[in-house]
């Protein structure tokens, strides 16, 4: 049986509030996929915008980082129960909230659930660990572009998707320091650094084209960037 790990970007999932179609969507998708029995899949979700505006009235109230990473935490453990709502008794019935009760979890459940984990690591971070932990063949991260791409799609029009980008090219494409909680990107560097260790395959796609999903999901060909070996 094959371990898939997927990390669903909170600004797919909820970029402004929770989008109940796509919920029903991705989670259709993944529940076909463990009907055939060949595959058992970690999912985390991402906060999103609805994690993000949270954090931001904190920050303007004067807390702390550590403190807004714990914020981000609990939006994304809140958009995870969504998903857990629509998947049903196929998935563990909690977002799991540390690697090893994830772990547990995966023996009685096709599908298991978790947010982010502690304060200092992104939800994309988070996957790339748990790929590490569970001994995933695949890591697929989805965000809202179509992968990787040599700048901002959204703020350079010249920016070009990459289709293959090297371990340590992804490290230097997403530079060395972390962001402040509730930054986005297609990958964040702690992420970056992650796969690149661990020379799990990896593809980032663009979380919206619920077929491609599926295609990278399956270990097949599909539209965005791979990292590494495929």
């Amino acid at each position: 049986m094959a371990v898939i790990a997927v990390k669903i970007g909170g600004s797919v999932l909820a970029p402004e509030t929770i989008d109940l179609v796509y919920a029903k969507r991705i989670s259709k998708m993944l529940l076909d996929i463990i009907k055939a029995g060949k595959h058992q899949l970690f999912v985390v979700v991402g906060g999103g915008k609805l994690a993000r505006r949270y954090i931001d009235a904190c920050r303007a109230l004067g807390a702390n980082e550590s403190y807004l990473d714990e914020v981000g935490i609990e939006g994304s453990r809140m958009n995870a129960r969504v998903l857990i709502s629509a998947l049903g008794d196929a998935a563990y019935h909690l977002p799991a909230k540390d690697f090893d009760e994830a772990k547990m979890a995966g023996h009685k459940h096709d599908i298991v659930v978790m947010g982010g984990t502690h304060p200092g690591h992104t939800t994309d971070a988070v996957c790339a660990m748990l790929s590490e932990k569970v001994k995933a063949d695949r890591l697929v991260i989805t965000t809202n572009v179509d992968g990787i791409y040599t700048e901002d799609p959204k703020k350079c029009k010249n920016a070009r998707l990459l289709k293959h980008v090297k371990p340590l090219e992804l490290m230097d494409l997403c530079g060395k320091a972390m962001g402040k909680a509730g930054s986005s990107g297609a990958v964040d560097p702690l992420a970056a650094k992650i796969i690149s260790r661990s020379g799990i395959p990896t593809g980032v796609v663009n979380g919206k084209d619920i077929k491609n999903v599926k295609a990278a999901i399956l270990g097949k060909k599909f539209k965005g960037t791979i990292i590494g070996k495929w």
